[in-house]
């Protein structure tokens, strides 16, 4: 009895070791992977035309949420100095008075922005949904995040692994470090990303039909293709033989 109860504790040791390992190791993965599109100088930031803004609660209490403010603050430069055009800003709309995206518009209207700037995705309930809506939903495969660090390499993450071409431009943090409780979620939120793409498949909790957003770059493309050659105009190759 005593030596299966042991055998048990070491099975259940090593079960906690090989979690943990894992744990580190994937946040260490996702760190470490798509430092090239993560920005934390705005003179280094190429224009992108259409901003996408992750949503979080205004305040905590009766205390204004700094990583909100820090958000708006990042996007507000980042639309002063040229690189955006459009903001996309998705966040949570659980109930009549919690509104992430509305929130955000409003403060946005009071900067300077235009009605016609501003696109609210109500179902941006997590990262995963607000990166994949910005595309299927929204029609727009080039677009920057803003948010601060430790999103952004998670945003990053799960963009760069279905293929979206995005950035992220880093919003200030509030104090030197995370929190333990925020660290923690952070890790556990990087795990979850993980199993979402390459075990469940995880979709977005809603779609829905298409609201492109008729960005800069989209018009110009427009404009473009009437005077690209078809197909039928294109000069016969010499030879069929070689393929790709």
């Amino acid at each position: 009895m005593l030596r299966y109860c042991l055998l048990t504790l070491k099975g259940l040791l090593l079960v906690v070791v090989l979690a943990f390992v894992s744990v580190i190791a994937i946040d260490t993965w996702i760190t470490k992977q798509n430092r090239s599109v993560i920005y934390t100088e705005l003179s280094e930031v190429p224009d992108f035309d259409i901003g996408l803004v992750l949503g979080t609660s205004k305040y905590l209490g009766r205390t204004l949420n700094l990583y909100y403010q820090y958000r708006i603050d990042a996007t507000q430069a980042l639309f002063e100095q040229g690189k955006i055009n459009h903001v996309l800003l998705s966040g949570d709309n659980a109930h009549r008075s919690y509104n992430e995206p509305w929130t955000m518009k409003r403060d946005f209207l009071k900067l300077g922005f235009t009605e016609e700037q501003i696109h609210l995705d109500y179902a941006g309930f997590r990262t995963l949904d607000s990166v994949v809506r910005a595309k299927e939903i929204f029609d727009t495969n080039r677009f920057i995040v803003i948010t601060q660090q430790f999103h952004c390499e998670r945003a990053m993450f799960i963009a760069r692994n279905i293929d979206i071409d995005a950035s992220c431009f880093v919003a200030q943090t509030p104090g030197e470090t995370l929190s333990l409780k925020l660290r923690v979620r952070e890790l556990l939120a990087r795990v979850k990303a993980v199993l979402d793409l390459f075990i469940f498949n995880t979709q977005p909790k809603f779609l829905g039909p298409k609201e492109p957003i008729h960005s800069e770059e989209a018009l110009s493309e427009e404009v473009l293709s009437p005077l690209l050659p078809t197909s039928a105009a294109l000069p016969t190759p010499v030879s069929s033989a070689v393929t790709n």
